[in-house]
């Protein structure tokens, strides 16, 4: 041993691994042969491991199959990672050897020597403790890392749900704030007919609902494990009570509700559930980004745009032109959007490169779902904190328009017809004329029925306006 290294052999030779390090040598191989991006596991990839870990040694020790004391030190091993130490010697990254046998050495490890020290022996001597003989018993990175991943998004879902309920509900009490407004409809980002702008904002509060609704339904596919497949899926080297021994233990450690899964040959070669979560989360993103777009376009201005919304003020928005204010929060979020779509891309190939009886792409499917999770759960909290719950209504500037859109004509339409609508329309535009105002010029309607059927808030609702039913003159 070198002065600051233990020598450490695996079956393919020796390497020379820090004296302070608790992972061993078949970690620093994969540190050496994955310098990709620089980036650590992600918080959730490593506890989850760490949690299988755990139970996998109460199982044991239930069984009799590990002796108590050995078990009782792997444990106490975990339970401190889990509390928060030692997390900085899980370091392999994320873009790894397939299956994530490198992750799942790294915690076998980690663990193994923890446990040797508790038992008063030294790192690396891996006695009385062995990371594969005793951490992994009657596991695989074949069945572990499939269970990981679900174990470690389920894990995430509160989190991850319980920011766009909160923004859904401060979207939804905006709607009700706002509902008074009438502002101009778009279509095609043409005039279009009024629509409160109350109701724009409950819609989007609706939005956030369905896909709330949309995630948490394919969630519940993940509480199915697959631990206890071993190494096809088949159980090899497992007991019999293991699968239903870790599901116990994983409950109580987690705190999830969680399921046996029925074949866990099919769990194992089928990255399927964990596809149909990303791609709702990708959904949810979709729909995010198209709201987040949408008050980018109303707060624009405010000279030179539509100005009908105002946003907080988060930071300066220019470095040369003073006093600018930007939709900072909104282009955040666009931006986080544009990311769990990438993510959802990649986790969509890797599930499809599946071979037989296991998917190999595992390590950069568990990166994508859980960095989606994360990031959107932070980008819902930022949101609604810093953005949505202050969005101010600009009234002033939605009565403008409104009376401004030459969509207005269509209301004239059951009582004139489509194509005299239309000519008012194209004459209204051209002369610059409101079509209130040029229908009681040019007498196509009196002032009264003009006014009834021109009324902005009950263009709002379902009903003909200006009349139950509306009659077309000449029909």
């Amino acid at each position: 041993m070198t002065d600051g290294f233990r020598t450490e052999k695996d079956p393919l030779g020796t390497l020379e691994v820090p004296n302070d390090a608790l992972y061993g040598v078949q970690t620093l191989r994969a540190k050496q042969n994955f310098p990709i991006s620089g980036l650590r596991p992600l918080e959730a990839f490593v506890l989850a491991q760490v949690w299988i870990k755990k139970a996998a040694a109460l199982t044991h020790k239930e069984t009799g199959r590990l002796a108590p004391e050995l078990a009782d030190a792997i444990i106490q091993a975990a339970d401190e990672v889990i509390a928060g130490q030692h997390r900085e010697h899980f370091i392999v990254d994320p873009y790894q050897a397939g299956a994530g046998t490198s992750h799942n050495m790294n915690a076998n490890e980690v663990l193994a020597n923890r446990a040797n020290e508790i038992l008063g022996g030294k790192r690396g001597a891996y006695a009385p403790v062995h990371p594969n003989d005793h951490v992994n018993m009657a596991q695989s990175t074949n069945d572990t890392i499939p269970t990981n991943i679900r174990l470690a998004a389920l894990s995430r879902l509160d989190a991850l749900v319980g920011a766009f309920e909160k923004l859904r509900d401060a979207f939804a009490a905006k709607g009700h704030e706002f509902d008074d407004i009438v502002k101009a409809g778009r279509t095609h980002l043409q005039d279009a007919m009024p629509i409160r702008l109350g109701q724009e904002f409950t819609a989007y509060a609706g939005s956030i609902d369905r896909n709330i609704r949309r995630v948490r339904e394919a969630a519940d596919y993940l509480r199915d494990l697959g631990i206890g497949g071993s190494a096809v899926g088949t159980g090899v080297t497992v007991e019999k009570e293991y699968p239903a021994l870790m599901n116990k233990h994983l409950r109580a450690i987690t705190g999830l509700d969680l399921r046996i899964g029925a074949d866990r040959i099919q769990l194992m070669q089928s990255m399927g559930d964990v596809a149909a979560f990303s791609a709702n989360m990708r959904v949810l993103a979709l729909d995010l980004s198209k709201i987040a777009s949408d008050l980018r376009l109303m707060v624009m201005g405010p000279r030179t745009g539509i100005d009908e919304i105002k946003l907080p003020a988060v930071q300066p928005g220019s470095s040369i032109m003073p006093g600018k204010i930007n939709p900072s929060i909104p282009e955040m979020v666009n931006q986080v959007c544009f990311q769990v779509v990438g993510c959802d891309t990649t986790v969509s190939m890797a599930a499809e490169h599946g071979q037989l009886e296991l998917n190999v792409m595992m390590p950069v499917i568990a990166h994508n779902v859980l960095l989606s999770m994360l990031i959107l759960t932070n980008t819902a909290t930022v949101f609604t904190e810093k953005c949505v719950k202050g969005i101010e209504a600009n009234r002033e500037m939605c009565e403008y328009w409104v009376e401004r859109s030459a969509a207005l004509a269509t209301a004239l339409m059951p009582h004139i017809g489509y194509a005299a609508a239309a000519e008012l329309s194209k004459k209204s535009v051209k002369e610059g004329v409101l079509i209130r105002e040029m229908v009681k010029r040019d007498g196509i309607l009196s002032a009264e029925e003009a006014d009834a059927t021109l009324d902005l808030r009950k263009m709002t609702e379902i009903g003909v306006p200006g009349g139950k039913h509306g009659m077309v003159a000449g029909g």
